[in-house]
């Protein structure tokens, strides 16, 4: 009998050694690059937080990572298994020593009319007029921070899938230290305010809003040009500059990758930049940088001469950011203007 209680015990903790490997090693390929090694945040939100761990429920953290918030940088991971969802929360749970809530999955009665109000009074500012979140994505470049987080999207199909109204509810009352989330119960308001705001908030599954990118946006923009090579990249420059951008450099293609002399003459990049504007993209999303600064490639080819662009909406796609989709359609639609006026 001692045999077997010893075996049942090496199991457990082996079962737990082997679940919590599993965990880390799921942060590690999924979430640290938002997240931070520890937890504490950069482009995505900080998961140590005790106040947050204290108010997210294992079902929260789950869902979260299952449906993640549409348009709004965390993607769903729809391919994880339950045991992996199981394995990640675990692993999140070691960044604090706070103790995990449960919750009731029961509705809290509240006047939504009532509660639309107050939320415009005292919600609107940081979670948006419409629940939409707060822009950005809480990394600046010019500065410390202040506070560690950007106010979450409430009308946001993923939140609402993964935040009970119990939830909710005890956010509202308590507030979020570490973060610009007060408690409300401290700066005035009753419980049954409170309530009448959880429920203005489902009201917001009836009426969900997303920034759609249509799934047919071609890969890489292109425009024929009638000129020769040089021609086309010196009035490429031209309209660059006519559109109030700064040219930065103009290089072969292959520059760096093979040796001078093997150059290909043939194809021929042209840097350039607004900095208002890389600024501003850099501030919705630092991932942005991936694609930046703009660039258009000029290739000759069986004695045709093209300017090609990568097309900065269909990338944005994979960055779940409705902020910066709205930026990339913009670059998109200068890229074309850019390569029409280049080519007349």
């Amino acid at each position: 009998m001692r045999l077997i209680a010893l075996f049942c015990l090496l199991l457990a903790v082996n079962g737990h050694s082997l679940a919590s490997s599993l965990g880390e090693s799921l942060y590690q390929k999924n979430c640290i690059a938002c997240h931070g090694a520890d937890g504490k945040g950069g482009v995505g939100v900080p998961l140590a937080l005790d106040s947050f761990q204290a108010q997210a429920s294992d079902r929260f953290l789950r869902n979260t990572i299952k449906f993640g918030r549409e348009g709004r940088v965390m993607p769903a991971f729809k391919s994880l298994s339950e045991d992996e969802l199981n394995a990640l929360v675990g692993y999140i749970r070691t960044f604090s020593s706070a103790t995990p809530p449960t919750y009731s999955q029961k509705p809290i009665k509240g006047d939504a009319k009532l509660g639309a109000q107050l939320y415009a009074k005292n919600c609107a500012a940081c979670h948006g007029a419409e629940g939409l979140g707060g822009k950005g994505t809480g990394v600046t470049f010019s500065r410390p921070r202040d506070l560690p987080i950007i106010a979450p999207a409430l009308n946001n199909a993923g939140f609402l899938k993964s935040a009970s109204d119990a939830m909710i509810q005890k956010t509202l009352q308590q507030g979020r230290k570490g973060t610009p989330m007060v408690s409300f119960l401290k700066h005035g308001m009753s419980k049954q305010d409170i309530n009448d705001i959880v429920a203005y908030i489902r009201s917001f599954e009836k009426n969900q809003q997303r920034n759609e990118i249509a799934k047919d946006e071609p890969y890489y923009l292109e425009a024929e040009s009638s000129m020769n090579l040089e021609e086309t990249v010196a009035s490429l420059k031209q309209a660059i500059v006519g559109k109030n951008y700064r040219l930065i450099r103009t290089q072969n293609f292959d520059n760096g990758l093979v040796k001078e002399t093997q150059e290909d003459k043939k194809k021929v990049v042209v840097y350039f930049c607004n900095f208002k504007l890389l600024n501003e993209a850099l501030t919705v999303d630092p991932r942005v940088g991936l694609f930046l600064p703009c660039r258009l490639t000029v290739v000759e080819h069986k004695g045709k001469v093209k300017i090609m662009a990568i097309n900065p909406l269909h990338l944005s796609r994979f960055f779940n950011n409705d902020e910066l989709n709205n930026l990339c359609k913009g670059m998109r639609e200068t890229y074309e203007v850019i390569m029409e006026e280049a080519t007349l």
